[in-house]
């Protein structure tokens, strides 16, 4: 049986007992809703990276396309370049060619000229109306330009050739030009792609970190947790332990009243039969302890 001060000590501990229990699951409570928004946070940053990363692919795909079609443009460039390279050779030949032969020939100007003027004349003549001193001399011009053509006739084919390599130059040079403009504008957008790689790769790593931060508090938050409620669990089974310390008192307090009630009452019930059998007056005191003996 507990002495006084060990019942004293027990109820004293009891209460710092409760006291100290409802601080901890208050304490715990509150660990649990941080904990459940800290992994909610890291869960979030989480999917923000999976959704850049999906980003960074497509960028980084753009990116690869882009910077074959300018390697592509630019091998077609090099070819449209060096075709011309090649034609300009061969109009230089042309040239120095149709050079020696007019020098050879005495012969100026592009025959093609004296051709077109020499037309012009003829239809000038066919579709006006003039004098007849007019026409005739326009008539002397047409024969003076036509024996000049004569003479040039010799270079005129390699006017032509000149002129058609030209041509062909130029539409080289126009394709040449337009993958130029096209390198240049893959290229540039090919540049953005990556830029934009490099912006988002820098963001996933920011995310990264956060995440780490985030994850690394939850176990922090997860571990307090832990201790917070191995120490609940220990001090519940203290209480228990003194709960059934303080039931056991009561019950031992209450066996010895009953022990005690039950030693008086027949202490009081053996004065009574001893009246009884004297045949002494009975008070009712004496009657009150009879009715308990038998109740």
């Amino acid at each position: 049986m507990l002495s006084e001060k060990e019942k004293k000590d027990l109820f004293r501990r009891s209460s710092e007992l409760r006291r100290e229990i409802s601080t901890l699951r208050r304490e715990l409570n509150q660990l649990n809703d941080q904990k459940e928004a800290v992994f909610e946070k890291k869960d979030k940053i989480g999917s923000e990276i999976k959704s850049l990363i999906g980003d960074v692919k497509s960028s980084k795909s753009k990116r690869n396309k882009l910077t074959k079609h300018v390697k592509d443009d630019k091998k077609k460039r090099t070819n449209y370049n060096s075709e011309i390279k090649e034609k300009i050779k061969v109009v230089k030949e042309l040239q120095k060619e149709k050079r020696e032969i007019q020098e050879k020939y005495g012969i100026k100007g592009d025959p093609s000229i004296l051709k077109r003027e020499i037309e012009r004349l003829e239809h000038s003549i066919e579709i006006n109306v003039m004098s007849f001193d007019k026409e005739k001399a326009i008539m002397k011009e047409i024969k003076a330009l036509k024996k000049k053509f004569d003479e040039a006739r010799v270079i005129s084919g390699i006017f032509e050739k000149i002129h058609n390599i030209d041509k062909e130059i130029d539409e080289l040079r126009e394709k040449s030009d337009g993958e130029h403009k096209k390198v240049q504008n893959e290229a540039k957008k090919s540049q953005e792609k990556h830029e934009e790689v490099i912006e988002i790769s820098n963001e996933i790593d920011e995310l990264k970190s956060k995440e780490e931060g985030a994850y690394k508090k939850f176990f922090d938050v997860k571990k307090r947790f832990k201790e917070i409620n191995d120490k609940l669990k220990e001090r519940l089974v203290e209480m228990g332990e003194i709960d059934k310390k303080i039931k056991s008192s009561k019950l031992d307090r209450k066996k010895k009243e009953d022990s005690n009630k039950a030693k008086t009452l027949k202490e009081k019930l053996d004065i009574v039969n001893d009246k009884i059998a004297k045949r002494e007056k009975l008070t009712t005191e004496d009657l009150l302890v009879v009715q308990g003996a038998e109740g």
